[in-house]
């Protein structure tokens, strides 16, 4: 038996708080079954962005005659990219080992519990007075042999194929079909039912929906009923009986947990509803001293959200921190094209939650700069409580929308209240001066709902 001051099962952002403890003196088993950095550095985040710088370029090339420019895109070395793409996963391990000193001891393996407190890996058992569960989640299970995940293309495949289908509507799956649809892939992607980005905001969705759609091809209310491989490609019959051939095949149809993977029934730690491993305020589980952090909760599935908690957890156990992390706002990205940025309630979740609330829209082409991009369903949308002016949701679609929401953070963050935003002073005629009409228009309409309420 090893013993050790603290364990960490799964080297994503769980890898930060080890090497901070080993500088701390604390000795550390960091255990990973995979690559050093988890999913968001080696198969996620990451090197999907990378991809898309790519693809948003592409696109601005194929957009320029909206500029008045003939341009042509003459050639894209998809070798090239997908090189440099892998060049940067190949680099993820030395550079997470880099952070480590000599009180940090990896195991490279699949850890699981055999007790409470007992952690075995490689038939090796370890223990310590603190553990951390960070094993967050991996991609459903596909139902088609030699189909892919988003797992199974990082590091990118040697072989690019010369079309794919992609199957899903959320956004691992609208981020990846715009990558490979603008990089000349022939790309299908089939959609369950009639909608994409379900969890954004309705009146968002569509305008993304109407966008997308003009570069992609996207086939809704459909699934496949039969796939064969064979001969290196897929001969996919869909459930209205249209045939056709694909090389590949990739299925982004969610994420679940990896809870299933560490024998907790050889332990005390309960799961939730969900199958995601159940704790408390503090991040504890059901058994004192073991922690989950991250995705492995299944609370808020986002790479920065797992970094707050990382880090919250580290002045816990080593900085005397009493108070439990309470998420005020938990913003959101999906970086397609269109890009799409939210945060808060929906107008839909509002109605479900039986809140009162008034909804505000305003296009960006008040902006000299929005007008610039020669593009005209740039949309703000505010979900407003109209006694208090707090703004309980944003979402914007438009360039650089992920970028753009930080402002509206900022002012939810310090004082929740619209007309903060209104007042703000704002560089003319910079892109985001396109929320100042916004926050002008959105107060315009709680003071138009006060008055109605008069009558």
């Amino acid at each position: 038996m090893q013993n050790f001051d603290l364990i960490i099962i799964g080297a994503g952002r769980a890898s930060n708080i080890a090497a901070k403890a080993g500088k701390l003196g604390k000795k550390v088993a960091l255990i990973e079954k995979s690559t050093l950095g988890g999913t968001c550095p080696n198969r996620g985040c990451v090197p999907s962005k990378l991809l898309i710088g790519y693809a948003q370029k592409i696109r601005e090339i194929k957009d320029s005659k909206k500029h008045f420019i003939r341009a042509i895109v003459d050639n894209i070395d998809q070798e090239e990219i997908f090189k440099r793409t892998n060049e940067y996963i190949y680099s993820v391990e030395e550079n997470y080992k880099k952070k480590f000193n000599e009180n940090v001891t990896i195991f490279k393996g699949e850890g699981s519990f055999l007790d409470d407190k007992i952690v075995e890996v490689n038939n090796t058992k370890l223990t310590a007075p603190k553990i951390i569960v960070a094993t967050g989640t991996r991609p459903a299970k596909v139902p088609l042999e030699n189909a892919w995940t988003s797992d199974d293309i990082f590091p990118l495949i040697k072989e690019i194929p010369e079309s794919i289908t992609i199957v899903g509507g959320g956004f691992i799956a609208c981020e990846l079909a715009n990558f490979f649809d603008a990089i000349g892939v022939e790309t299908t992607q089939l959609v369950r039912g009639d909608t994409l980005l379900e969890n954004e905001d309705e009146e968002i969705s569509e305008i993304f929906k109407e966008q997308y759609c003009k570069n992609v091809n996207v086939k809704f209310n459909i699934s496949i009923k039969n796939a064969l491989y064979k001969n290196n490609s897929f001969e996919i019959e869909l459930d209205n009986d249209e045939t056709y051939k694909n090389d590949a095949l990739l299925f982004a149809i969610g994420r679940v947990s990896n809870a299933d993977t560490l024998k907790l029934e050889n332990t005390n730690i309960k799961l939730n509803e969900k199958g995601f491993i159940r704790r408390d305020e503090f991040f504890q589980t059901d058994v004192e001293g073991v922690y989950v952090v991250g995705d492995a909760s299944g609370e808020h599935m986002l790479q920065h959200a797992a970094a707050f908690e990382m880090n919250h957890l580290f002045k816990m156990l080593f900085e005397d921190e009493k108070e439990p992390l309470k998420f005020k706002y938990m913003p959101h990205a999906v970086f397609s094209h269109p890009e799409v940025a939210s945060v808060g309630l929906t107008e839909k979740k509002a109605k479900e939650q039986n809140i009162k609330y008034v909804t505000s829209t305003t296009s960006w082409l008040a902006s000299a700069k929005a007008q610039a991009l020669k593009i005209k369903y740039p949309r703000t949308k505010f979900i407003l409580n109209p006694d208090t002016y707090e703004i309980l949701g944003c979402h914007l679609i438009g360039y650089e929308s992920a970028t753009m929401i930080h402002q509206v953070l900022a002012i939810m963050h310090l004082q929740n209240d619209i007309r903060n935003l209104k007042e703000m002073l704002y560089i003319h005629p910079a892109l985001s001066e396109a929320l100042l009409p916004a926050a002008v228009q959105a107060v315009k309409a709680i003071h138009e709902y006060k008055e109605s309420k008069k009558i």
